[in-house]
């Protein structure tokens, strides 16, 4: 599913419009983004939760050459699935 579809899902099953919906996860995404940036943690009961962690530097090994690289350390989000969401899927 794209942002496109999820958008039309959104506004069949609410009842908006399409330009609501957009708006809606827009304002999600944008709010999701801001505070992930801040360091932190989005927890939507049920559904899972959002969070950064910090990756440490490493050195990784070039598949072609073999050559050892350096990969820089970096933040990375994670998501775990609620309950919920896991009982759903499964």
């Amino acid at each position: 599913m794209n942002k496109a579809e999820l958008i039309d899902a959104m506004a069949d099953s609410a009842g908006l419009s399409k330009a609501d919906a957009k708006k809606a996860l827009d304002g999600f995404v944008n709010a999701t983004t801001a505070a992930l940036k801040k360091g932190d943690r989005i927890s939507l009961v049920g559904f899972g939760s959002f969070s950064v962690s910090r990756r440490n530097a490493r050195t990784g090994r070039n598949p072609q050459t073999g050559k050892e690289i350096k990969i820089a350390a970096k933040n990375v989000v994670r998501f775990k699935a609620g309950s919920d969401l896991s009982g759903k899927v499964n």
